[in-house]
């Protein structure tokens, strides 16, 4: 069984269907909603609720703020402690970052792709490209 990174976005209505799946089936995954030190995951509003107006120099601190720091070094554990990484789209560029680290170290990447948004050439440095369950656990099974 693998060690999943599951890479999305908050937004994204398929995550928690994804992460209970993979569990299902017995892999073991890390859900970014529910990090293994508690509570429900690190948004940027958990800083400040205006973060979404923050000037470069306020997000640049952001990035130092003590619950951004948490949350990214539960992630970068989760990284390297993980073999493959399932990236659910639509997401955002987070996700796109932590699909590239894996793919850059040489780790398998599946994209799971439910809904078709425009085509992304790069895609093809991933394991595998899917449009559903049964063959996201059939490219996970390889």
């Amino acid at each position: 069984m693998a060690k999943i990174y599951v890479a999305s976005s908050w937004r994204n209505t398929y995550f928690p269907e994804v992460v209970k799946s993979l569990r299902a089936a017995g892999h073991e995954v890390y859900d970014f909603r529910n990090p293994p030190h508690g509570g429900n995951g690190f948004r940027w509003s958990d800083i400040g609720p205006d973060a979404n107006q923050w000037t470069f120099q306020e997000y640049y601190e952001g990035l130092d703020h003590p619950k951004a720091e948490r949350q990214f070094e539960a992630d970068l554990k989760a990284l390297r402690w993980a073999d493959t990484c399932v990236l659910v789209l639509p997401c955002g560029r987070s996700a796109h970052t932590e699909a590239g680290w894996f793919a850059g170290a040489g780790r398998r990447v599946i994209a799971y792709i439910p809904e078709v948004d425009e085509p992304e050439l790069m895609y093809k440095l991933f394991t595998a490209v899917v449009n559903n369950i049964p063959d996201l656990l059939t490219a996970l099974a390889r």
